[in-house]
């Protein structure tokens, strides 16, 4: 939810999940700078109830287009 919310803000699209191994997976898309803003605040802030120990983002490209509407949750 709040990560959902602060994609938003920021404008850029994909998704997140919570994963089994008390990691979080998931894909961020939009404009280098939008893209680079929310890596920040996954890194640094994070939802109120995540404690962030390290963040690693790996995959990284270019895009001629994204392949979300929006941005959501997993489960």
């Amino acid at each position: 939810m709040y990560t959902e919310e602060e994609a938003r803000k920021l404008g850029v699209v994909g998704w997140v999940k919570n994963t089994s191994q008390g990691t979080v997976t998931g894909q961020v898309q939009g404009p280098e700078d939008k893209v680079n803003a929310m890596k920040s605040w996954l890194t640094k802030v994070g939802s109120p109830s995540s404690r962030i120990d390290r963040t690693n983002f790996s995959n990284e490209k270019e895009i001629s287009k994204l392949d979300f509407s929006g941005f959501s949750t997993r489960y």
